[in-house]
């Protein structure tokens, strides 16, 4: 399987951001399986006709947000969905964690604004059992 990603010198997006997008994309759909190994950066970057560094933008920008993992001098490869928004929710949680102690919340404070918030994002699942045993 060739990786197929177009780069449109004229458009408005930079050429980093469309490389991110596009991969991104493909990984998400599943068009680039867990474990598909990427391009290097040069020859990447030789096969677009780009500079080696805006494809390492786009790299490091995928390896930040999850969608792909370095593992060394073996390569780059399409990581785990599941790790990635996991580890998105933990550093989440850590942040909202961080700000509710400088609020001055205490733990059950906190605690009760999470279960709230999910209470309104997910439904309350104690409203749907009770409805159905009635």
């Amino acid at each position: 399987m060739a990786l197929q990603i177009t780069v449109d010198q004229d458009a408005a997006t930079a050429p980093f951001e469309q490389i991110r997008a596009q991969i991104a994309e493909l990984a998400r759909s599943g068009a680039l399986p867990v474990g598909y190994k990427l391009p290097t950066v040069r020859g990447f970057a030789e096969e677009l006709g780009l500079a080696a560094n805006t494809v390492a933008k786009a790299y490091r920008a995928l390896e930040a947000d999850g969608v792909i993992e370095t593992r060394g001098r073996h390569g780059t490869f399409i990581a785990a969905a599941g790790d990635a928004a996991r580890r998105q929710a933990a550093e989440a949680a850590q942040t909202y964690v961080q700000r509710a102690r400088r609020l001055g919340l205490d733990r059950a404070a906190a605690l009760a604004a999470v279960e709230d918030a999910l209470r309104a994002a997910y439904g309350d699942p104690t409203a749907s059992s009770a409805a159905g045993s009635a």
